[in-house]
Order: structure tokens, then C-alpha cells, then sequence
């Protein structure tokens, strides 16, 4: 199922490809969860770039800065792309410490499952009551569903960064969750999931 318009999709990733080309970074948000999942595309490209990166992109499309999010900010035709920074930019972790955790898919550098998984909680928290935070919902439970998420290194992380709250959300949206139809997961298997999850949180 497609969350959004197949051909709006289509654009991003064609737009995704092209900068994959051009640029290093770690690609974070939904396309990130796309390239582990294969569950739901993406529409909105994020990613973490350096500064000397940030100023040949400048040269190539138009940015701006948002200074209330901590982050740049372009678009390419209608597809939205958010830009995160080192030491300016926090989009659940600090950007700078995202690289210390990354992983090869498909070409592309990825946060690990455990800090993606902290990063999309993030974002859900922000806009839980919004089309977006849907999509972030279905995102966290994409995660969940791949089995691989290593929860003693997610803890760890969430202390770490002092961010020991987000076990407590993750709970929260477990219980509080009876079934996720996009990603084909009905009330016997998300109970099967909590139940396997609850017991390693």
C-alpha cells in the first residue's frame, strides 16, 4: 500500500537517487525505514549532511535555514527536503553523533535499527496528531515488525543521551495500539509482537 500518491513517491525517490550521486550523507526519516523495512515509501527526503557538503548543495539548489527547527530546509520540484547539521541540528540525537552508528543499505548510509528507531519516536512525538505522525506511527511499527531491533543497545543509547523517556513512550504506543492495517499487522499479531517486545524492555 502507498501512503502517499505513487507518482509523488516516485519523484522522491528519482530525487533521492540523484543526490545519492552527488552528496554524502546519512540518510534519516521515512526513506531511511523504506530501505530496511520495504514496507512504505517515503515523500519528504531527510538527511544529515557536513557543512562542506551543505555549501555544495547551496550551489546546486536553493536552501534555507530554519532556525526554530535547527535545520535547512529545500525543496526540488514539490518533494520537501530537510537538511540536519553536526552541532546545530538535534533530530532525536545530536547530528553529530549519528554517524557513530551507521550502517550500508542498499548504497546509502543509515542510522542503525536501534537509533532509527529513537529518531522516528522523536518525530511521532512532535506530530502524532497530524497525516505526518501517521505515517511516523506506521514507520515505528515497520521497525518493530523486522524483529532485529538489538533493545539491550537501544537502551543504552536512550541512557546515554539521557533520553530514558522514550522506553517509557514505546510502552505507551505498544498498549496503546491495537493494530496497524497499512503494514498488514492485525490485533493477534501486534499482540504477539508487544509480547515479545514488552519482555526485553
Amino acid at each position: 500500500m502507498a501512503f502517499y500518491h505513487p507518482l509523488i513517491i516516485e519523484k522522491s525517490f528519482k530525487i533521492l537517487k540523484d543526490l545519492q550521486r552527488k552528496y554524502h550523507f546519512i540518510l534519516i526519516g521515512g526513506w531511511a525505514v523504506f530501505f530496511y523495512t520495504q514496507a512504505l515509501k517515503s515523500k519528504d527526503i531527510d538527511l544529515v549532511l557536513e557543512y562542506d557538503e551543505l555549501e555544495k548543495f547551496s550551489q546546486e539548489f536553493l536552501i534555507s535555514k530554519n532556525q526554530r527547527l535547527r535545520k535547512y530546509e529545500a525543496k526540488i520540484e514539490e518533494i520537501d527536503i530537510d537538511i540536519y547539521l553536526p552541532y546545530y541540528s538535534n533530530p532525536g540525537l545530536p547530528a553529530e553523533e549519528l554517524k557513530k552508528y551507521t550502517v550500508q543499505r542498499e548504497g546509502f548510509t543509515l542510522p542503525s535499527l536501534e537509533v532509527l528507531l529513537i529518531l522516528k519516536q522523536n518525530v511521532y512525538q512532535q506530530r502524532k496528531d497530524s497525516l505526518k505522525g501517521r505515517k511516523d506511527k506506521i514507520d515505528i511499527f515497520s521497525l518493530l515488525q523486522l524483529g532485529e531491533i538489538d533493545w539491550k543497545l537501544y537502551q543504552k543509547i536512550l541512557k546515554d543521551y539521557n533520553l530514558e523517556g522514550f522506553r517509557d513512550e514505546l510502552i505507551s504506543l505498544l498498549n496503546s495500539t491495537l493494530e496497524v492495517k497499512e503494514i498488514k499487522l492485525n490485533r493477534h499479531k501486534l499482540a504477539k509482537l508487544k509480547k515479545e517486545i514488552l519482555k526485553k524492555l
